[in-house]
């Protein structure tokens, strides 16, 4: 079993340039849910006057992208796979200031052509 898909074996593609599928292994995910803190949600008002990009916000976002990511990776490798096809993502508001981000795919082996 991998220990882990390399980051270039993942595509929003369903095929992998250089690669043939030899197996599927099924929708693997990584899901976070996370709030935003009192004292996040006061620095980003205070950005909000300037105007502008939100940089709490984008770091807080990109930050939670990024860690669905990784358990989605982590859950395929758990299944044995070597790539994710097919890579999604996907985030709904839970409640007000909490909302929850997916992060999908298709876990598949590949071999190189």
């Amino acid at each position: 079993m991998n220990s882990r898909v390399a980051h270039e074996r993942t595509t929003t593609a369903f095929t992998l340039s250089g690669y043939t599928v030899v197996k599927e292994l099924g929708i693997v995910r990584g899901i976070i849910v996370r709030s935003r803190s009192i004292f996040g949600n006061i620095g980003a008002a205070f950005q909000t006057l300037v105007g502008g990009n939100i940089t709490l916000y984008t770091e807080l976002c990109e930050k939670t992208r990024e860690d669905a990511y990784e358990m989605m990776m982590m859950h395929a490798a758990q299944l044995g796979a070597n790539a994710v096809i097919g890579v999604r993502y996907d985030a709904t508001e839970v409640m007000q200031g909490v909302t929850e981000v997916l992060c999908y795919g298709t876990a598949v082996i590949v071999e190189q052509i």
